[in-house]
């Protein structure tokens, strides 16, 4: 008999659904089921199951929907439709988007149940799969990846694809959530795994220093180069170059990324002949960049250009069920580390692990659990070991900002109006200058464009005097 697996059935008769309830559950599998579209994507989220069954004519919504559902939550889960006779080009369409196999009414219980096995079948080989990858990564040396949330697996899953090529990735979520380590494990996945995996922060670099850091320069480009030197995209060459907070990266290098990316060439800084690169460029953003185009701080071209794959990191709020099991990997990593006997987690840290938001990720979470390693004392981390506040800032109404406005007159005419406006504006941007120079008039008549003539009048004026 086939492992045991919950299965989703979807249909809207009841005698019809009792009678694939009894096939499953006679062949030992834990049934959840479904008589509409909306129920269906109530019991995807909270069920989870590991097969759908769906008829494609529901009363409210479609298989089709449930489909689209299925496949958002795990591009991997079986799903297997069922259609009545007439209706085979609904079932051709349904397996073009995503449908494992259909299943014609009447159903035959027998063939129901071959479909059924070979779908766990091959669910349970790409799994293994997955394992092994998973495992052969970190022995390449990549960093282990802890999680079993179906938003992470669906992650890996999508660097498992994107590793089998070598087209650009654009790793998108917050700061703290692991885009780096993704990173690494996308190189170790990868063919190009044995050679050069190259990072660098473009936030951390000034905009001056970040063009040779990147493409190098040439001996003599500039006051200090003494010798020829080698940039990231050289020193990444045939491995992986990972650019982390791409969206910090200036205008003015944006032009030169994206000529050295679609000719895989460019020149160092002061030099003139063209080097031959062949990089698998990673990025990595904290920022929405659609937002950052659209303000005209990012180019559409370079955007459309590293968002050939995008793959989003959910936050840990978003994943609460890998709290716990992230923090424990931590607590057996530290003590190894410092050489402390293994200690659990008391259940009264475990609630307040639960119950805190982790605005920092997983960064946070690390270090509140090294903090914690390094002041227990007992057998086990308890909540006065963690200080955490347990605040939810996602609770905590904010008071809304003061309105700048509220004090102003508006009566009169608009002219009226915005004369009073442009007064209240000099005279703030004249003392705020003033302030800042020390009250030295020349240097402020200068920040403010004026001649000194011009600010004494303005002050004279606004009556500053």
């Amino acid at each position: 008999m086939p492992a045991a697996a919950r299965i989703l059935i979807v249909e809207d008769k009841d005698s019809l659904r009792a009678m694939l309830r009894h096939a499953l559950e006679g062949d030992g599998h834990d049934v959840v089921e479904a008589r509409d579209a909306t129920e269906a994507v109530q019991a995807l989220q909270d069920t989870q199951p590991a097969l759908v069954l769906s008829d494609l004519r529901l009363p409210q919504g479609d298989g089709f929907a449930v489909l689209r559902a299925a496949k958002e939550q795990d591009e991997e889960i079986p799903v297997i439709v069922m259609t009545a006779f007439g209706t085979f080009e609904d079932a051709v369409r349904a397996m073009k988007d995503g449908a494992l196999d259909f299943l014609a009414k009447p159903v035959d219980p027998e063939h129901l149940l071959l479909l059924v096995r070979r779908a766990l079948e091959q669910r349970r080989v790409i799994n293994e799969n997955l394992l092994l990858k998973e495992e052969l990564a970190v022995r390449r040396g990549a960093p282990q990846l802890v999680g079993e949330d179906p938003s992470l697996r669906k992650v890996f899953s999508a660097l498992q694809r994107a590793a089998a090529t070598d087209t650009t990735v654009l790793i998108e979520g917050e700061s703290g959530t692991g885009k780096e380590l993704f990173a690494r494990s996308l190189h170790a996945l990868s063919e190009r795994a044995t050679m050069p995996f190259v990072a660098i922060n473009c936030a951390a670099i000034p905009e001056t220093l970040l063009e040779t850091e990147l493409f190098g320069h040439e001996k003599g480009a500039f006051t200090g180069a003494v010798g020829r030197k080698l940039g990231k995209f050289e020193m990444a060459h045939r491995g992986t170059l990972f650019l982390d907070e791409i969206g910090d990266l200036p205008l003015s290098l944006q032009a030169k990324i994206l000529r050295a990316l679609e000719e895989r060439r460019f020149e160092r800084v002061g030099g003139t002949a063209s080097v031959q690169i062949d990089v698998r460029l990673v990025a990595a953003t904290n920022r929405g960049l659609k937002a950052e185009v659209a303000a005209r701080r990012f180019r559409e071209d370079l955007y459309f250009r590293l968002s050939v794959f995008p793959i989003v990191v959910p936050p840990l709020r978003e994943r609460k069920g890998d709290v716990v099991r992230l923090a424990q990997f931590f607590v057996d990593r530290f003590c190894r580390d410092m050489k402390k006997r293994p200690f659990t987690l008391s259940p009264a840290a475990i609630e307040e692990l639960q119950a805190y938001h982790w605005p920092g990720n997983v960064r946070e979470l690390q270090n509140c659990i090294e903090r914690a390693v390094i002041l227990a004392d007992g057998d086990s981390i308890q909540p006065r070991h963690l200080s955490l506040t347990l605040v939810d800032p996602s609770a905590v109404p904010l008071a809304p900002p003061p309105d700048p406005w509220a004090a102003f007159d508006f009566s009169g005419s608009l002219g009226d109006v915005a004369r009073r406006a442009i007064t209240q504006v000099e005279r703030r941007k004249i003392e705020q200058t003033l302030r800042e120079t020390e009250q030295n008039r020349g240097r402020s008549a200068e920040l403010l464009g004026l001649t000194y003539k011009g600010l004494l009048g303005k002050l004279k004026e606004h009556r500053l005097e």
